[in-house]
């Protein structure tokens, strides 16, 4: 869907660590598994999904414990880690909807968590008690609430709802005692709550106008006056690392002059500012820790991570090496004694490691790659750039199977990820790996549209969706087929979402191009989704028409809907659909799969009744994967 859907954090603490594309084994610490010559061990669905997935990330108070959600069960719950080391202590014990943790309280270990039902994304926010039992602060029916932090003091916690009026979400404090609210900000202008004061009287709001442009607010409680502190001209981005620990500024991260976003910090008296941080790629996140001794800041450094923590002065802290791995998320205890990250690398899931400030070794908690599976018969994944249809550089992550070669020639999947903004990275993908392992080259596309490659290029796609980038795909194949070990004749596409799209568009307006199209839950009818977006993307509402189109011109929509040029699909089609999903509604995967039957073309449907946009629960991943595979190896390998 759209990249312009609230990607609002999840805040265990007052780091903004939080990424947009959520998702190490003890190979990182040890070097890379070598490259091996013989064909690879090939390993069943079920051992690729005996892997465990980890999310969440929240000290005790004591810092013994980590709190995570893991889905060890076969559905996320919450698990306590002992930093110490040992077996994991199960805390919730849902069977059917997922459960993910926001945090410990400051001074006991009750926590919360979020839990939708059957994946509608209307979360409510939970209170787990230290006797086990779970309260729903948030309750009613059609409402979706986001924990937003706690109070600098401890002494509350910040919460936002829809309640009062679907399009917007207004900002409540709870207290931590009794969990008693009030609201402290009535949200009439579509803002967002960004961060607060370390004093509580400042709220830091986010105004997004388009998907190029946004401005911060400062909303000051005593007063109940807005006032704007990111005055530009021109199409500017802001967004909010936190105020600075003094409460005399706030640490913004911005692309103003520049094609990257990095990091200034602007006074809040003056509005004088000074750049912290400025690489050469994005700055993909930054917080502070409680204390305020770290600030911790995150590079999108060419598709991977690369951590950075400043300490009090400025001065980069020395961190050990990682072996080129992705780090996805981090945290510092509340004394700032330790630091907890999660980190993988595209042979070994994401896995929690900790390591004493300012100088220790990182230790690993987590073992998430299944013990069956021998990490060297997975591959590492390699950044590889092509010319596209216009002289454009076009980078991707490219995945080959170790049997691959010149003399074995082997079938290839052009993957295009959500968004459409999204963005490939290199990290663990379980059914990249899973396709590779069974000797499927995996090219997983950043087309033109997509982040992290500067603003210029984030926007070529710009209400040209089905177009450029489309084209993008078709000519990576000429890319896949020089390197001599991929069959020119047997290359499909796969996506989810907005890369769900892209599969149906790209079997439907360049019909001859891909051997066969495997789309998780993307869009067929755009005339209709833009009608039926869900009420609190309202905020959202301009700039997802600057990205996406004029609502109002159902035409536009209309000529690049799949679902309206139906007919000329000619290549087997799968279609995977959560039937709860509020995103990409269930009709439209029902419609393109009714439509593509009369052209007597082969078509596979699986529906996931108990999933939204996306699929969580391990048996549904099982069941789908292996779909996945038994299609792609009769429509693209010629196995029956």
């Amino acid at each position: 869907m759209p990249r312009t859907s609230p990607a609002l954090p999840d805040r265990s603490s007052r780091i903004r660590t939080a990424l947009l594309a959520l998702p190490v084994a003890a190979l990182l610490l040890t070097g890379c598994a070598a490259e091996i010559e013989r064909p690879s061990k090939q390993y069943s669905i079920q051992d690729f999904l005996g892997n465990t997935s980890y999310t969440g990330l929240s000290f005790s108070p004591d810092g013994t414990k980590v709190l995570v959600s893991s889905d060890s069960s076969g559905v996320f719950n919450a698990f306590a880690l002992p930093v110490a080391g040992g077996a994991p202590l199960q805390l919730t014990h849902s069977e059917t909807d997922s459960v993910f943790v926001r945090g410990y309280f400051p001074g006991d270990e009750r926590f919360l968590y979020s839990s939708d039902s059957g994946g509608d994304e209307l979360d409510h926010l939970f209170v787990r008690e230290t006797d086990g039992n779970a309260r729903d602060l948030t309750p009613g029916e059609k409402l979706k609430a986001i924990f937003l932090g706690w109070a600098h003091d401890d002494g509350s916690f910040y919460v936002s709802t829809n309640e009062r009026d679907p399009r917007f979400f207004d900002i409540y404090e709870y207290e931590r005692d009794d969990y008693g609210r009030s609201m402290i900000y009535r949200n009439e202008q579509g803002l967002n709550f960004a961060d607060a004061s370390p004093d509580g009287r400042l709220l830091a709001l986010a105004k997004t106008i388009t998907t190029g442009d946004s401005d911060i607010y400062l909303y000051d409680r005593d007063s109940e006056q807005l006032k704007l502190i990111t005055e530009h001209e021109g199409e500017i981005n802001h967004s909010v690392a936190g105020f600075t620990p003094d409460g005399a500024a706030i640490v913004l991260r911005t692309d103003a002059d520049n094609e990257f976003m990095y990091l200034v910090r602007q006074n809040l008296e003056s509005g004088a500012r000074d750049v912290l941080l400025k690489p050469e790629w994005d700055v993909r996140f930054a917080g502070y820790s409680d204390s305020g001794n770290y600030l911790l800041v995150g590079v999108d450094d060419d598709g991977r991570t690369r951590l950075e923590v400043l300490d009090s002065s400025g001065e980069a802290i020395d961190l050990p090496d990682m072996g080129g791995a992705e780090i996805s998320s981090a945290d510092f205890s509340a004394d700032d004694s330790v630091m907890a990250f999660y980190a993988s690398s595209s042979r070994a899931p994401r896995d929690l490691f900790v390591r004493e400030m300012p100088a220790g070794e990182p230790r690993q908690l987590t073992r998430s790659l299944n013990a069956n599976i021998d990490p060297a018969d997975l591959v590492d994944a390699e950044v590889k750039r092509f010319k596209s249809f216009d002289g454009l550089e076009v980078p991707g992550i490219l995945y080959k199977p170790h049997q691959a070669s010149k003399e074995n020639p082997s079938p290839a999947i052009v993957a295009v990820h959500g968004g459409p903004g999204g963005q490939s990275r290199v990290g663990y993908s379980g059914l990249y790996q899973y396709l590779v392992n069974n000797g499927y080259v995996v090219y997983a596309i950043n087309n033109r549209g997509s982040s992290g490659y500067g603003k210029t290029f984030y926007h070529l796609d710009d209400r040209k969706h089905g177009e450029g980038d489309l084209d993008d795909c078709v000519f990576s194949k000429r890319m896949l087929i020089d390197t001599g070990y991929v069959d020119p004749e047997k290359i499909g596409i796969l996506g989810g979402s907005y890369g769900g799209y892209m599969v149906l568009a790209a079997l439907t307006f360049r019909p001859e191009e891909f051997a066969a199209g495997v789309d998780l839950f993307g869009i067929s009818n755009w005339v209709r989704t833009m009608e039926s977006i869900p009420p609190w993307w309202e905020s959202f509402r301009k700039a997802l028409e600057q990205e996406m189109g004029p609502v109002d011109q159902p035409e536009f929509f209309r000529a690049k809907s799949p679902l309206f040029h139906s007919e000329n699909i000619v290549r087997p089609l799968m279609v995977l659909q959560g039937a709860n999903d509020p995103r990409v509604i269930k009709a439209e995967s029902d419609d393109i799969v009714e439509a593509v039957k009369k052209n007597d073309v082969p078509v596979e449907y699986v529906v996931f009744e108990d999933e939204g946009h996306g699929f969580e629960k391990k048996e549904n991943r099982e069941r789908g994967y292996a779909a996945i595979l038994d299609f792609l190896d009769l429509h693209l390998r010629g196995e029956s």
